[in-house]
């Protein structure tokens, strides 16, 4: 079976969603895989060879960012947040409806200028000099890497309400 049929059998997503979705997945799984690798290694060095892995923590710190930020995307595509719905039996269609785009816009908006700044302070990181303390990694490259999927977790969080408000049916 081709990679192509495969992830069309598996992913409901339309078009390069599908295959940015997919990418995505790769991405967060593989990380975590590495983490969970460079944790046993170092348990295991540490406690049985008393040397544990130089940088460890520090690699921990990078991948568990790698890792939430490639699936925040995701997870906000697919409406996987956790939601309240309170008052959905007391508000009616129409009023629920504006309620779901103004907080897609409010939450979107958030993530666009939060990401902005974070890819300013990024840049300046780089600028700088600025690298990691153990292992004098360039840190700079994260923090732009975290701004890069906050403004696609903004674009999937507009995109997800304006298509929930337009095209979904009412009850």
């Amino acid at each position: 079976m081709s990679l192509a049929t495969w992830v069309n059998r598996h992913y409901s997503e339309k078009g390069p969603a599908k295959w940015l979705v997919f990418l995505l997945e790769v991405v967060a799984a593989s990380v975590l895989f590495l983490l969970m690798l460079t944790t046993c290694v170092d348990v295991a060095g540490r406690y049985l060879f008393n040397s544990p892995v130089p940088g460890a923590t520090e690699l921990t710190r990078l991948g568990l960012a790698l890792m939430v930020f490639a699936a925040m995307p995701v997870i906000t595509y697919r409406g996987g947040h956790i939601v309240v719905d309170l008052l959905d039996n007391v508000l009616g269609e129409k009023v629920l409806k504006v309620l779901g785009l103004l907080s897609a816009l409010v939450i979107s908006s958030s993530m666009y200028f939060l990401a902005v700044r974070i890819f300013e302070l990024g840049e300046r990181s780089i600028r700088r000099g600025v690298v990691t303390e153990f292992l004098g990694l360039p840190s700079g490259y994260i923090t732009e890497y975290i701004a890069i999927m906050s403004w696609l977790t903004a674009a999937c969080m507009i995109t997800l309400g304006v298509y929930r408000v337009l095209f979904t049916p009412d009850k």
